[in-house]
């Protein structure tokens, strides 16, 4: 017994057990969202498929909190030094797997789920090789950044910026060609950006790419697309949506104008939870993805504006512990792994409101640890593991006392 109770003993006393409790919380915020939105849904011989549903939602989140509590005994930066090539290897061909007959896109016109059922009977849920890549990425662009500052070299110079621009392309690229998922490169970019702002990329580099891509996407816009087909793409379509929301209603826009509906019908306290109309509605007119990619809009229509909001202060506590974490990190890979997991989870929650809003384009990105996703839930605790490992590796105190605060 003591092999079991002697490690769960030794993580309550090293690891970050307040990230854990806030990561529960918001699953436990999900689970309750995931089973007013999965009621209105029927299986054969009126068997209740919700069921399905919550339990491989619960499942997902008893072995991410394994996994979290693992990977808090890992020593990330003394792994990713000597493994960085099997690393880079397995990112590149675990995307490469979608090619292979796992690969699914399941009508959503992005190749991006292993069925793993296929070889394996039964196999409870699919996997998403971009979720899982997305953790990997990060420890190698830390370790990246940092082999570049231990050679002492400006990591705003032109060939410094090279290198870790480089391997973001290479990723935006890769997931760009085989997936399609242009939602999840952005998801990669802004990782890219807060580990790089935090590595002290100097402001001038952001203004000049960012404005490099700002223009010639409004070059783009106004010189080429009207004069060909691609002005009504459906990914082009999505973004003018945003802008005109009268101008496709039953088509492109219709799934963020029934989320819009569905949030401002909850006013301040909501419709009521289990009573939300559009949540409970069985037409097919109603609130789409509503356990998935619009589940915000569920809070708002059956808990309103309160409910959003406590949802939203549970999610940004998560992001701020990351950065807390980062800035009591032993060494500067720690520090650009913790601000990377924040980045990541600051992106897809800004960017999956605001779609829920309609102020942003749908991009098909869930809300982190409220959409339903085994593979999803399971991959973000294992990256608050990562970061729980940094907690429990803290700066010597000789050091501590001579770092800024």
């Amino acid at each position: 017994m003591s092999l079991i109770f002697s490690p769960i003993k030794e993580f309550f006393k090293k690891g970050d057990v307040i990230l854990l409790g806030l990561c529960l919380a918001a699953s436990g915020f999900g689970l309750v969202l995931i089973f007013s939105a999965t009621q209105y849904l029927g299986g054969p011989l009126g068997e209740p498929r919700w069921m399905r549903f919550i339990f491989v939602q619960l499942v997902a989140i008893i072995l991410g909190t394994v996994a979290y509590m693992l990977l808090t005994f890992v020593d990330f930066q003394l792994f990713v030094e000597k493994r960085w090539k099997p690393l880079l290897a397995f990112n590149v061909l675990f995307i490469l797997l979608l090619l292979t007959p796992l690969g699914e896109d399941y009508n959503s016109g992005n190749l991006n789920w292993l069925v793993i059922s296929r070889i394996i009977p039964k196999f409870p849920m699919d996997v998403q090789p971009n979720e899982i890549v997305k953790i990997s990425f990060i420890l190698l662009l830390a370790l990246q950044i940092v082999k570049i500052q231990d050679r002492e070299l400006d990591i705003s110079s032109i060939p410094s910026i090279l290198q870790i621009g480089g391997h973001t392309v290479f990723m935006l690229g890769l997931i760009a060609a085989i997936c399609g998922d242009f939602g999840m490169c952005v998801i990669y970019m802004m990782i890219f950006v807060s580990m790089a702002w935090a590595s002290g990329v100097k402001l001038r580099w952001f203004v000049l790419v960012g404005g490099g891509i700002i223009l010639a996407a409004v070059i783009f816009w106004l010189f080429f697309l009207p004069e060909t087909r691609w002005w009504t793409d459906y990914r082009i379509m999505r973004f003018r949506v945003v802008f005109d929301h009268s101008l496709d209603v039953r088509g492109r826009g219709w799934q963020q104008t029934r989320s819009v509906l569905a949030i401002g019908s909850g006013k301040l306290f909501g419709q009521g939870y289990l009573h939300g109309i559009q949540t409970q509605s069985l037409s097919s007119d109603a609130l789409p993805a509503r356990h998935t990619d619009f589940i915000y809009a569920v809070c708002g229509e059956e808990l309103g504006l309160v409910g959003c909001m406590a949802l939203l202060i549970l999610l940004s506590l998560i992001v701020l512990r990351c950065v807390w974490v980062g800035r009591h990190a032993s060494s500067p890979f720690n520090a650009y792994v913790c601000m990377g997991m924040a980045g990541m989870l600051l992106a897809q929650i800004t960017f999956n409101v605001g779609m829920c809003l309609f102020v942003l384009p749908v991009m098909g990105l869930t809300l982190p640890f409220i959409s339903y996703g085994g593979s999803s839930i399971i991959t973000l605790f294992a990256a608050m593991g990562i970061v729980s490992s940094v907690k429990a590796r803290p700066m010597p105190s000789w050091l501590r006392d001579r770092s800024p605060v």
